[in-house]
């Protein structure tokens, strides 16, 4: 069952896929479309899910799982990610690439291989405070706090 993404606990289940690049302006209705409902009909073990989504920057595809109401099992997880592999097709974007780091450069995101990451680390053209996006975070309230951070506050961390 859908509700709206403000609407659900901050201690909602989120998972997050970053997009190589932005959503078209003019695919923003047709994707909220999808997503409402897909989740519409999401369900674990036919009981539905009460779940939502959010699409920040136009960038990042992230679904929400009230685990209170029922929690998600691995049947639904999988169900989760083959709709994902299907707005990926649907949109031609990659949204499944867990080898990659959306980061800030000013107001512009940048959204590179994490080898390409590295590279830019060592020639000192990402810094420590480089505001990164933690994508590993996995509830509602930490997407609030703990998601755009310096790299140094980050499992990014590693490569200074």
């Amino acid at each position: 069952m859908y509700v709206p993404f403000e609407e659900l606990a901050e201690d909602a289940r989120i998972w997050i896929y970053p997009s190589d690049t932005p959503f078209k302006e003019e695919d923003m209705e047709s994707l909220e479309q999808r997503l409402e409902e897909f989740i519409s009909q999401w369900t674990v073990h036919n009981k539905a899910l009460k779940a939502s989504f959010t699409i920040p920057y136009r960038r990042f595809v992230v679904l929400a799982v009230d685990t209170e109401f029922n929690q998600v099992s691995g049947c639904s997880i999988d169900s989760s990610v083959r709709f994902i592999q299907e707005l990926e097709q649907e949109f031609s974007k990659v949204l499944l690439d867990k080898m990659k780091v959306t980061f800030k450069q000013g107001e512009y995101l940048v959204h590179k291989d994490l080898k390409d990451f590295k590279a830019l680390v060592k020639s000192k053209s990402v810094s420590p405070d480089t505001i990164v996006f933690n994508n590993l975070i996995t509830t509602k309230s930490e997407m609030d706090s703990h998601w755009e951070v310096p790299a140094k506050e980050s499992w990014h961390q590693r490569y200074f």
